[in-house]
């Protein structure tokens, strides 16, 4: 850095704070470190006692922070982001240009975060966000930072970007509540205005409902009968154990599913079933894939199960593969607080 007069320090970057009293109103940071100083600030920072900066020699190569939060970003804006505002102090943050599911590409933000002087922090991918909603915050960690290191940055990147919103797109379900004592109508049917209220928060409406009972022809019909509606998803509830007679498991592979998992590290949710139909055209190709969702008997009673860490991605049509499961492992006990604040806590988070 260097001392200069203050006339001269257009175009220079303020290396410190500069505070402005004002007798009987305000005393704070007029100017903060790292701006840069133009014509119009010349006068005001003379009338605060400031006839001396001292100011950033920029020399050739050197990026200043705001300048390098800009690129920064624009190493997170994949579709349905967006740059909110500009940096400020050095930082810029981003956020959700719509309604959907945030996809974080863990492997890329790593990659990033291991280079020195630069950081993305990013909230946990895979759950639902709206428009507006804080996804991540980045910035470089001096001042001015060489350009190299924001070339390793963007290297490190490899042309993807870290962040997604992908948009809800399942319109309609159908829930499909087993158990012969619903079928009967011995007990009212709980589970089905559970799973109603979960779809419709992602603005998916029920069109086709059923209470089969728990013989398997009968459930491998009700989804035969959903599927011929058109359903974007399907929901069959109820029937998930490993009892003689839970059926649904059975029933929804007899029905032509592709299983994806039978089972999974959650608690509360270890008996969650998803598969797909792919549903194929005339020559054979898949045309549409339609996920199926076995759900246990706890996310009819329970806030916060393995449904509410997945629906975000079934509703937004993001395909789950065995893997997604497996991560799933690590913070997907739920601590059962007393009043639940999920998504506002570490369930489903590491």
């Amino acid at each position: 850095m260097k001392l200069i007069k203050t006339e001269e320090a257009v175009g220079h970057i303020l290396c410190q704070d500069m505070t402005q009293i004002i007798p009987g109103k305000s005393k704070g940071p007029r100017f903060k470190k790292g701006h840069v100083v133009t014509e119009k600030d010349v006068p005001v920072l003379l009338s605060m006692g400031k006839v001396n900066l001292y100011v950033w020699e920029m020399e050739p190569g050197m990026v200043h922070e705001n300048d390098a939060a800009h690129r920064l970003a624009e190493l997170c804006l994949g579709p349905g982001c967006v740059a909110a505002g500009e940096p400020s102090e050095g930082k810029i943050g981003i956020n959700a240009a719509c309604d959907g599911v945030l996809l974080v590409n863990s492997e890329r933000l790593r990659a990033v975060n291991a280079t020195d002087e630069v950081m993305v922090a990013t909230r946990k991918g895979g759950f639902a966000v709206r428009e507006g909603d804080a996804l991540a915050g980045t910035r470089v960690i001096p001042l001015v930072v060489r350009e190299e290191v924001l070339a390793a940055a963007e290297a490190a990147a490899a042309g993807e970007k870290l962040l997604e919103v992908r948009p809800f797109s399942a319109r309609t379900a159908a829930v499909i509540a087993t158990g012969s004592e619903v079928a009967t109508g011995l007990i009212e049917d709980a589970f089905t205005p559970v799973m109603e209220a979960k779809l419709a928060a992602f603005g998916i409406e029920v069109t086709y409902r059923a209470t089969p009972g728990d013989e398997m022809n009968s459930v491998v019909a009700a989804i035969d009968g959903a599927r011929a509606e058109g359903v974007d998803v399907v929901v069959c509830t109820g029937g998930m154990s490993v009892d003689p007679d839970d059926n649904t498991p059975g029933a929804i592979k007899r029905a032509g599913a592709r299983i994806v998992t039978y089972g999974s590290p959650v608690l509360p949710g270890a008996m969650l079933l998803v598969g797909y139909f792919d549903e194929t055209g005339a020559d054979g190709t898949v045309k549409r894939t339609v996920p199926v969702l076995g759900v246990p008997g706890c996310a009819m009673y329970n806030k916060a199960t393995v449904l509410d860490l997945v629906l975000p991605r079934v509703a937004a049509g993001v395909p789950l593969a065995k893997a997604d499961f497996v991560e799933l492992g690590e913070g997907g006990l739920c601590l059962g607080c007393p009043e639940c604040h999920f998504p506002a806590c570490g369930f489903g988070k590491i």
